[in-house]
């Protein structure tokens, strides 16, 4: 089953945040709790960790993309 990943909200105020890098590529196994890609916000820079395991299906933003607070990112095939 295919989920998204969304870029979370870390605070109530926050709003987008720079996708700084993937950590993990299209095909790679993701476990959940395993840091997936890094988001820059207010110049602190955070992991994003899966929430769930699979396999990484499809990235669709690229490094240095702004992203907004619940939009996706990636989608992950459950397992």
């Amino acid at each position: 089953m295919e989920k998204q990943l969304s870029l979370p909200r870390l605070r109530p105020e926050m709003t987008s945040g720079v996708l700084c890098a993937w950590l993990k590529a299209e095909g790679e196994t993701v476990r959940a709790g395993e840091p997936v890609y890094e988001i820059e916000t207010d110049k602190v820079v955070n992991q994003i960790e899966a929430t769930e395991g699979g396999v990484l299906k499809k990235l669709l933003r690229e490094e240095g993309d702004e992203v907004a607070a619940g939009e996706a990112v990636a989608i992950l095939e459950t397992e």
